[in-house]
């Protein structure tokens, strides 16, 4: 008999909290994004709870906000993704780490040397998160006056993505011989040279690690826009979604599998986890009480900047009780802007409350006991909403251990996920196959 779908789960970690108020929050540790000893502990207690993986995110400039609402963001310090992830992989065995970095503001040599080496040092348990930077202020921290056109930027990363494979491949797994009575170290035959020279980039390796041990790291991919789901469809082995309702989830859930299908993948190769910030209580009255005073450390200040970042347009100027205006469209992320505008027309939502759940977190929220979260997550699973969620915590470290302590072992209790990891690496615990090397696929 077949055991029944699993839930998968991830970690959002990079910021250790998306709220604006996780800072302020009591018995939150107000400099938890740059606490070394806490992330370890918070990596720890995620490996004992049998999470997929921890996720990190990452941003390539300071919010593009006004200095009176940037100095109230907790997100302004943090660690580099890889350099921390690579100091985590020292002090767990199993959990999955996922590295974010940008298709539009590094190279593929470097990408792929980085990622390759995770790998190696985790174990095999290292996650590739392809962005493609929507923040347009990043661009001056990299000698650039402009920032690449949305769909130019995602043109790129395909090539990119191409690219980054294609060095993971430039070694068979069986190369490096090392015979030392002969002096070979390599077989020349089992090395092969990419010289890539596309419309984006021009790479020739090849690159001087050996191949992963996964074969090519997991890669994750976060865009929901059309050119976002085409890229994910064709490339991606996990989507960070972000469908805020059950019957979006399904519709984006079946969009994506349905694409994958018509380019001959199998769509069992690709999980979908949408963000879920999630605060439970022991009732739900205590989770929404704790839900509410989250949300009342948000300043005004805050929240309207972080709406207008959201939308690509400052709407500062208009009345805070008034509806949100038509917005004009942006370079800024798709995804995201159509999310916000669909919520204020659906909902009948202002701006000023547009800005509250903007400097909050207005996406997927489960708020409630261990029992009623497990009970909306397994609708999400058996509906094929998701194949599971990447978890937003609240604050840290009280509102992962309500998880950790709370609902996994009510999801394990069901049978919806895993009471032990059943193999070592990110592609054993996400159900994936190790993908065969394109320029050596009989070893």
């Amino acid at each position: 008999m077949s055991r029944p779908r699993q839930l998968h789960l991830g970690a959002f970690m990079r910021p250790i909290s998306i709220h604006t108020g996780a800072w302020r929050y009591p018995g939150a540790m107000p400099d938890a994004n740059f606490n070394l000893p806490l992330i370890v502990k918070a990596a720890q207690r995620l490996e004992a709870a049998k999470f997929d993986a921890f996720f990190m995110a990452d941003h390539l400039a300071v919010l593009n906000m006004p200095i009176e609402a940037l100095q109230r963001s907790h997100t302004v310090t943090s660690f580099e993704p890889l350099t921390l992830l690579s100091a985590l992989a020292m002090v767990t065995e199993r959990i999955g780490l996922i590295a974010t970095t940008s298709t539009t503001y590094d190279e593929p040599f470097h990408i792929a040397r980085r990622i390759a080496s995770l790998d190696h040092i985790s174990g095999g348990r290292a996650g590739w998160n392809v962005v493609t930077t929507s923040n347009p202020e990043a661009s001056l921290n990299f000698g650039k006056d402009d920032h690449l056109e949305h769909d130019r930027r995602y043109a790129r990363a395909r090539e990119f993505y191409d690219v980054v494979t294609g060095l993971w491949d430039s070694w068979a797994d069986d190369a490096f011989i090392r015979d030392v009575d002969s002096g070979v170290f390599f077989d020349p035959d089992k090395l092969h040279i990419l010289d890539h020279a596309g419309e984006y980039l021009k790479v020739r390796g090849p690159l001087h690690i050996a191949r992963p041990i996964q074969g090519w790291p997991v890669t994750v991919q976060a865009g929901a826009s059309e050119t976002g789901r085409q890229l994910a469809a064709e490339t991606a082995e996990v989507i960070f979604g972000s469908a805020s309702s059950l019957n979006s989830g399904k519709a984006f859930y079946a969009d994506v599998k349905d694409r994958m299908t018509a380019l001959g993948r199998d769509p069992d190769s690709l999980k979908i986890l949408p963000a879920a910030f999630v605060v439970v209580g022991n009732t739900v009255e205590e989770a929404q009480a704790k839900r509410a005073h989250l949300d009342s450390l948000v300043h005004y200040d805050s929240g309207i900047r972080s709406l207008s970042i959201g939308l690509g347009h400052d709407v500062s100027g208009y009345d805070p009780d008034g509806p949100l205006p038509e917005i004009p469209e942006s370079n800024a992320s798709k995804s995201g802007r159509a999310q916000i505008v669909e919520a204020a027309r659906e909902r009948g939502y202002t701006i000023r409350e547009l800005a509250a759940k903007a400097g909050s977190y207005s996406g997927l929220s489960f708020v409630g006991t261990a029992h009623s979260i497990a009970d909306e997550m397994e609708a999400w699973l058996e509906e094929r909403g998701s194949d599971g969620f990447n978890i937003l915590f609240p604050w840290l470290p009280g509102g992962l251990e309500d998880f950790a302590g709370g609902v996994v072992p009510e999801l394990q209790r069901r049978g919806l996920f895993r009471t032990e990891y059943d193999g070592t690496t990110l592609r054993d615990h996400l159900g994936l196959q190790r993908p065969a090397n394109r320029f050596f696929p009989g070893d």
